[in-house]
């Protein structure tokens, strides 16, 4: 089988209907897999997170607590 045959319809089994299904359904996966990226690069390009105050100061022996590498604030 080969992809003309399956959007004939041929050796595939399926009816008329169930191929529109298939066909928009995978449409619609397609589209939303698209769409759901570009927004995750729209958010990551257009965001500028606020400064927020660390949990350690240089040199503070404090296990567990972290702070920037080199914050920009």
């Amino acid at each position: 089988m080969n992809w003309s045959t399956f959007f004939r319809g041929r050796e595939t089994g399926l009816g008329s209907n169930s191929r529109r299904a298939v066909i928009l359904s995978i449409g619609v996966g397609v589209t939303a897999l698209v769409l759901a990226n570009v927004h995750l690069v729209y958010v990551a390009v257009t965001s500028r997170p606020d400064c927020v105050a660390h949990l350690k100061e240089r040199g503070d022996p404090a296990v567990g607590a972290f702070r920037a590498a080199r914050p920009s604030c």
